[in-house]
């Protein structure tokens, strides 16, 4: 059995909960999720983009794997890693439920602003 066959056929130890919220939380592992939203890469691109260790980044890939935010497949003699960005949609979709609260600051600000520039006592631009 090849070794690529045989590392992913071996159960992998959970090393955090299986929720994509728990792997999110990690700032680090959110930067490997945009650079894996650009495009797939093998761990050694990630490592120079994160300027961490091989051991640590591939710590946090494993992670990112183990809740399905990161899938990698053979190429070679190579592992490609790539974001699987359907597995993130339940983030998406909780953090759309503070939508209409920020839609209802940005409309008070913008109220705000657009009373300011209208005010008798708005300071004039003289250039």
């Amino acid at each position: 059995m090849p070794i690529l066959e045989y590392i992913d056929s071996v159960p992998l130890l959970p090393t955090i909960a299986a929720d994509p919220f728990d792997a999110l939380a990690d700032p680090r592992r959110r930067r490997i999720l945009e650079l894996l939203a650009e495009e797939e890469r093998p761990v050694n691109e990630v490592v120079e983009a994160m300027d961490m260790s091989q051991p640590q980044v591939s710590k946090h890939l494993r992670a990112l794997r183990e809740v399905g935010l990161v899938t990698v497949r053979g190429d070679g003699r190579r592992r490609l890693y790539s974001l699987n960005a359907a597995r993130l949609k339940p983030a998406y979709d909780w953090i759309g439920t503070f939508e209409p609260f920020w839609r209802q600051q940005l409309e008070r600000i913008k109220d705000r602003a657009e009373q300011a520039a209208t005010s008798p006592h708005a300071p004039r631009d003289h250039s």
